[in-house]
């Protein structure tokens, strides 16, 4: 089978003798988390690369091409589409291969895609190349949150985490600014080719910087090697590879794990809601320039940064690398920013631009977090699947966001908007505050994996 073949490629590297040396073994340590933590962030900001190309570069093909907007936001949806589910199953193969080939494959193949869709000049073209990009897009995330379950322990772990997390708003700063540049110099085309091919040798540059587990370089587990566990010391089956079928069902059959994953729905919504409406209502409903309403958006980019690192560094300093504390009290802070941008008056750019900031604040904390809580939730060699999971109905609500959010200002104008937005913010706060007191130690412990009958 296909599934077969593509793992035994990307199958996990080995583990080795352990040194011996304590001091061999901190010194390693020390070098490799730092050398991985790095890796991933550049990796990862380049995904952002070649999966905002398409925004920016969205004028130039307009104009040279005569495409109207529905054509184009067929892209768009397509692409949620393939990417919110490839999340899920890009994390079962995670869970099961070499992150450092895995997610380096993935990152050259989309920017493959990135320049033949800069080759083609059609919609029906267009929709292939931009469907399939957004599946391999699904390749970034789930070897990072394996990297970062094996390298990094339960109680360090939102810190790395929310360092790590701030790479997307970094990748996506820097690509308006290049693609930017090339449509203006050099035209559209030149816009999907330029983060194509520095995608190309940004994935070469995983496959040499990145390893896999620090057992397949002579180290103890992280968990051993630091003495922290989450909740209590594992058996030995939390270093024990899953088959496929054990993956799944410990992921699917954990009701936390739901409940986050529903939670994360609501939350994609508010965060893309906001996102892609805002300008629009900053326009037509306060009177601001197109320069003032981006101007003021981009603050919320600007809060989600600090949001995410504030997050990791408070879960893991006030509350005992506890996630649920802080996932509900930054969604409690969610709803109050969202209600305070509904209500500033007209002529307050001020107050618009300190709510945009607080909102971007505190919804890119459980953005964040609820991906470590599912890692954590989970059998360790399942951290990527319950991540991919969650990811794959957020992105079902990112997809509401689209559609759905515009019937509801066409038919009841902008405060049928902000209603929305309140109501799925009073949503996640009551699917998040059940989870305050849960940690690893409240979920039944994992199955020690089966051995698996040899056939002739």
């Amino acid at each position: 089978m296909a599934f077969d073949f593509f793992l035994n490629i990307f199958k996990p590297a080995p583990h080795i003798s352990e040194l011996t040396d304590p001091e061999q073994v901190k010194s390693d340590y020390k070098y490799w988390r730092i050398r991985i933590l790095y890796s991933i962030f550049i990796g990862y900001a380049f995904y952002y690369f070649t999966r905002k190309s398409f925004i920016f570069a969205m004028p130039g093909i307009m104009q040279e091409l005569n495409l109207d907007k529905s054509q184009l936001g067929i892209m768009s949806s397509i692409f949620a589409l393939t990417y919110g589910a490839s999340k899920f199953f890009s994390g079962v193969l995670s869970d099961q291969s070499n992150p450092r080939y895995f997610m380096a494959f993935g990152l050259i193949v989309t920017g493959i895609l990135n320049i033949f869709f800069g080759m083609s000049s059609s919609v029906f073209m267009f929709a292939i190349f931009w469907g399939l990009n957004g599946w391999f897009q699904g390749f970034g995330w789930p070897p990072c949150v394996r990297f970062l379950t094996h390298w990094y322990s339960h109680s360090e772990r939102g810190s790395w985490w929310s360092i790590w997390t701030v790479s997307q708003n970094v990748g996506a700063f820097l690509i308006p600014w290049i693609v930017g540049f090339t449509l203006q110099y050099f035209g559209w085309r030149a816009g999907m080719y330029v983060p194509g091919v520095l995608c190309i040798f940004g994935g070469l540059f995983l496959v040499n910087r990145l390893r896999d587990t620090p057992q397949s370089l002579g180290l103890p587990s992280i968990e051993r090697f630091r003495n922290d566990y989450a909740g209590k010391k594992p058996n030995d089956s939390e270093e024990q590879e899953l088959t496929t079928r054990q993956l799944v069902m410990g992921v699917l059959t954990n009701k936390y794990i739901w409940m986050l994953a529903i939670a994360y729905f609501f939350v994609y919504v508010i965060r893309m809601g906001i996102g892609d409406w805002t300008s629009l209502f900053l326009i037509e409903a306060k009177g601001y320039s197109r320069l003032g309403a981006n101007g003021s958006v981009s603050l919320f980019e600007a809060g989600g940064f600090f949001g995410s690192l504030c997050a990791g560094w408070i879960s893991d300093r006030l509350f005992q690398a506890r996630r649920g504390p802080v996932n509900a009290l930054f969604a409690i802070g969610l709803t109050m920013a969202v209600l305070l941008f509904w209500h500033v008056p007209q002529g307050y750019a001020w107050m618009d631009s300190c709510a945009l900031f607080a909102i971007g604040f505190a919804i890119f904390g459980p953005q964040m977090l609820i991906g470590v809580a599912a890692a954590e939730l989970a059998h360790k060699k399942a951290s990527a699947t319950a991540t991919g999971l969650t990811g794959w109905v957020a992105y079902i609500g990112a997809a509401s966001a689209g559609y759905p959010l515009g019937s509801i200002i066409d038919k009841m104008g902008w405060e049928g908007f902000f209603w929305a937005m309140v109501i799925c913010c009073f949503v996640s706060v009551i699917l998040l505050l059940p989870l305050w007191n849960v940690t690893r130690a409240s979920v039944t412990p994992p199955p020690v994996p089966e051995t698996e009958p040899q056939t002739a």
